[in-house]
């Protein structure tokens, strides 16, 4: 059987190690800190109930399953958390605001900026739902399994989605109508300034897969995530060169300040290097155009 709402991810970790599934379920809150076996999981959007797999994570807020026809599947790892509630139902869905089998679709009329290929995607599923104005504010979700605490990334104004936690418009996720009354009432509030005319990019060719890199730690900062009541805490790199295979100075970049990165104790001025794979993917509320995954074999200059 097929299911024409699968988003499969393009890249992604793998968990083959029992160890680290079991800790990756228990960062996201699938799990008890506890636990030391894994349990079934379920996936209960689009209508849907049933066992599913979870293989990996393209990055902190974005876990990749699998569902029972082999199919690989991106979903915010709160939103499968609140699946696996007893009480969880297509019908709870339905009294929030969107009709049963079709979270997806609320999730597609908070995307502003959605390109043409993810579209494709995910419109043969959707139906006609009551549309509401997102433009440029930070949302809180108020899901009807309760509030979440899971560790995310942000996207900025340019990417995909204008849903912050969605890096890409590429990750399943719900949200309620008065989520968007909350926006509403935020954008009121706030008042509207002039956006500085940006400066023209240069264009740069990025290497695929983890490429060696070398920078300089210029600033710590926080960014909005509406799945928690707490801001991602993230780094600012500047000077961002790759050294291996060719040399590219990129300029800035940033990534997420996870636990990882916590353990090396940075402070602003630190020259680092390490390997990671980078992106082209705007930091919210910010002009870094650049996002660094997964580094590793982190050292630190002296």
């Amino acid at each position: 059987m097929t299911y024409a709402f699968t988003i499969e991810p393009p890249d992604y970790y793998v968990l083959d190690n029992e160890d680290e599934l079991i800790a990756k379920c228990q960062e996201w809150g699938l799990i008890s800190a506890k636990a030391t076996k894994l349990k079934t999981f379920y996936y209960k959007g689009n209508g849907l109930n049933l066992p599913c797999t979870i293989l990996g994570f393209v990055d902190h807020m974005t876990a990749v399953i699998e569902l029972d026809n082999g199919k690989k599947h991106c979903i915010h790892p709160s939103y499968l958390k609140e699946m696996q509630a007893s009480g969880y139902s297509t019908r709870e869905l339905s009294g929030a605001g969107a009709e049963p089998g079709t979270e997806q679709d609320a999730a597609e009329q908070s995307m502003e900026t959605l390109d043409d290929e993810t579209v494709a995607s995910v419109s043969s599923k959707s139906t006609d739902a009551q549309t509401s104005d997102l433009s440029n504010t930070s949302v809180k979700d108020d899901s009807p399994a309760g509030q979440y605490d899971p560790e995310d990334d942000m996207d900025g104004p340019d990417s995909f989605s204008d849903l912050k936690g969605d890096p890409d418009g590429l990750v399943e996720e719900y949200m309620g109508p008065q989520s968007r009354a909350r926006a509403d009432a935020t954008s009121e509030a706030k008042p509207k300034t002039k956006a500085a005319p940006k400066a023209k990019a240069v264009k740069i060719d990025l290497p695929d897969g983890k490429v060696k890199m070398s920078a300089v730690v210029k600033e710590f900062t926080t960014v909005p995530n509406h799945f928690s009541d707490n801001d991602d805490e993230v780094i600012i790199y500047e000077a961002l060169t790759i050294t291996e295979p060719e040399v590219i100075e990129v300029g800035e970049a940033w990534s997420s300040h996870s636990a990882t990165m916590k353990k090396h104790e940075l402070e602003v001025g630190d020259v680092l290097t390490f390997e990671a794979k980078i992106i082209k993917k705007k930091l919210t509320r910010n002009p870094v155009p650049y996002k660094i995954n997964n580094p590793s074999k982190i050292q630190k200059e002296e």
